[in-house]
């Protein structure tokens, strides 16, 4: 299946160590109709050059990954207008060096050591260590952060730059995640309706937890929570996350935010009421993200709008039917204790969201050209109606989830905060590891709480932090 290999963050607040490989699949062409493909080409001109004056076009770029959504697969697939364009109207192309998730990092590695480097690879698990071990290069030769094709990114690029270069490639802001729920499931237990609760202002997290204590019962196999996501979802929900950079780039620890507890009393709650598949462990029902919320055995799934924006047939069997609007989200509910503010928390780990430029990469401008190509279809008003007619007709996304979908990406790009990406010294990581998801993981019906994570391990959080600020220090003296 032609999807995303493992759940989006980009935040690190959550770290899933999910994915999966695909088999080897032979790509097909479609085509969209005459006057669609007419349109893109002429809106086009309006923001990127002719061919005869566009670097890198009529090149081919390499990229390294576990998915591809650049290219289709199969017919009931919408076309990557982004894509499209790069390749029907500058004659670009792409070799895809496909990988897992599992194995990408060190796949990665042995490319790059192997003298056969990339081009580019997904932004969302390569900073800061990416550019500090020179895995990465600066885009700046190739990206102009000040041009109005890029300008409205130039505050988020920041935040991923190092002795002022910028190593992301940031073409767009998504929700990393989003609350996904049935409607006739939720009618059917009387429940006020999310998305409404949303635009009233009503969406709070002690009405999401009242829905999933009720909702839930073990001897019947029904949990209002399922998947991986939801469980770091109050920790993006608070606009708070555990690693902090501050205005000069170094990291600071967030552990003691009050945003923070507040969260994860939530969902050490929600674990000791039974509310969560698995009770506490990694498992997700069936396998497969979806699985039970049509059958009203799930409630929630906390989950990216990607994963249920899928073929007609695929939505359905899992998720509810598309056709008679059973399919609706809401963003993550506000802390009613908070600041009033939604927060949705950003997700670069989508190479449509960020691309990373590899050390020594053999063609770095047809890279950024391709980029510039998706980030074109993004702000372009003629190529977003024909994404959205795309999404309408051969998905069936009524206006309720297109309204929604913008709604969300306004969230998401108004509350980004933090410029730490998914690569951290091995350090660090290991005891980041123990708060991403550790009341979760410490599973049963007896979970830890967020006190007792905290006290066994802040110390060696601070430790860490300050060995990574002397790595940055070091690499700003080298540099």
């Amino acid at each position: 299946m032609k999807r995303y290999a493992a759940i989006l963050l980009a935040l690190l607040m959550i770290v899933a160590l999910v994915g999966c490989g695909s088999n080897k699949r032979k790509p097909i062409q479609l085509t969209l109709s005459s006057e669609d493909s007419e349109a893109i080409l002429n809106a086009a001109g309006v923001r990127l050059p002719d061919e005869s004056d566009a670097a890198g076009a009529g090149s081919t770029v390499t990229w390294y990954g576990w998915g591809d959504p650049f290219r289709n697969y199969d017919e009931d697939e919408i076309v990557n207008t982004g894509f499209w364009t790069f390749q029907q109207k500058y004659h670009g192309n792409l070799d895809y060096i496909e990988t897992t998730y599992e194995d990408a990092p060190d796949g990665l590695a042995a490319l790059i050591v192997g003298g056969t480097p990339p081009d580019i690879y997904t932004g969302g698990y390569s900073f800061p260590m990416g550019a500090i071990k020179g895995t990465i290069q600066p885009v700046d030769p190739w990206i102009n952060y000040d041009d109005p094709l890029w300008a409205p990114m130039k505050s988020l690029a920041d935040k991923f730059s190092l002795n002022g270069k910028h190593y992301y490639i940031c073409i767009e802001t998504a929700p990393s995640n989003v609350c996904v729920y049935n409607r006739r499931v939720i009618e059917e237990y009387g429940y006020d309706d999310p998305a409404d609760l949303y635009w009233n202002d009503e969406w709070t997290w002690d009405k999401f937890y009242d829905m999933c204590v009720d909702f839930s019962e073990p001897d019947a196999d029904r949990f209002a929570l399922d998947g991986y996501a939801f469980q770091g979802m109050f920790i993006e929900a608070s606009g708070q996350q555990f690693l902090q950079r501050d205005e000069t780039g170094l990291f600071y620890s967030n552990l003691d935010s009050p945003e923070i507890e507040r969260g994860q009393d939530y969902l050490y709650n929600l674990i000791k009421n039974d509310c969560c598949y698995g009770r506490g462990t990694w498992s997700i029902r069936g396998g497969d993200f979806g699985v039970g919320l049509k059958d009203g055995l799930c409630l929630f799934y906390i989950i990216g709008e990607v994963f249920f924006q899928e073929p007609v047939d695929e939505v359905s069997a899992k998720w509810g039917d598309i056709a008679n609007n059973e399919v609706m989200y809401a963003p993550l509910p506000r802390d009613e204790s908070g600041d009033g503010v939604y927060y949705l928390a950003s997700s670069f780990n989508d190479i449509k969201g960020s691309m990373v430029l590899i050390s020594e990469a053999p063609n770095p401008e047809g890279a950024a050209f391709l980029a510039s190509c998706i980030r074109f279809k993004i702000i372009d008003p003629v190529v977003q109606q024909i994404d959205e007619k795309q999404l309408r007709e051969i998905y069936l996304w009524n206006d309720e989830m297109l309204e929604m979908s913008k709604e969300c990406q306004r969230l998401a790009m108004a509350n980004f905060t933090t410029g730490v990406g998914g690569n951290l010294p091995d350090g660090l990581q290991a005891v980041f590891d123990k708060f991403n998801n550790s009341i979760m993981r410490s599973g049963g019906t007896n979970p830890s709480t967020w006190a007792q994570l905290k006290e066994a391990n802040k110390e060696s959080f601070d430790y860490y932090i300050e060995e990574l600020n002397q790595m940055v220090a070091d690499f700003s003296a080298e540099n």
